[in-house]
């Protein structure tokens, strides 16, 4: 697990193992989104993880989101998942697909340069979805 703090209240992995789970509910994360499809190689099953979250106490919302597949439904859920329980942990292969949510879920909410330089900070380069942020920044107004 690669945890990375992009707000107080997010965090952003890549894939986290069942154990993790208990971890990131004794560490205070109360809701886990889980970015990453069943069948992406190496990618455990949605099932076991919704399990171990229900089990740690956690609030678990499965939002796959397939590479180049964002949808407006996706983002809607994502920001839906960041206004339950805090704080939350997502997480998908690299943590990339998490941070590209987050972003375009606040995308209009926060400036384009802070978005991108949180993302920047934790490692992540979202300048390739730029168009997309202004596009739905211009549809929040």
């Amino acid at each position: 697990m690669d945890l990375r703090q992009l707000t107080p209240n997010l965090a952003v992995s890549s894939q986290i193992e069942l154990e993790d789970v208990a971890l990131l509910a004794r560490s205070g994360f109360r809701t886990l989104i889980n970015n990453r499809p069943d069948t992406e190689d190496g990618a455990i099953d949605h099932d076991l993880i919704a399990k171990a979250a229900a089990e740690a106490g956690m609030a678990y919302h499965y939002l796959p989101f397939f590479p180049g597949q964002v949808t407006p439904d996706l983002i809607q859920g994502f920001a839906s998942a960041l206004d339950g329980a805090k704080p939350a942990v997502a997480y998908c292969r690299s943590g990339n697909r998490s941070t590209v949510l987050w972003a375009l879920s606040q995308s209009g909410k926060q400036s384009e340069s802070e978005l991108l330089q949180t993302a920047a900070d934790a490692g992540y380069d979202l300048s390739g979805i730029v168009p997309l942020m202004r596009s739905l920044a211009g549809a929040s107004r």
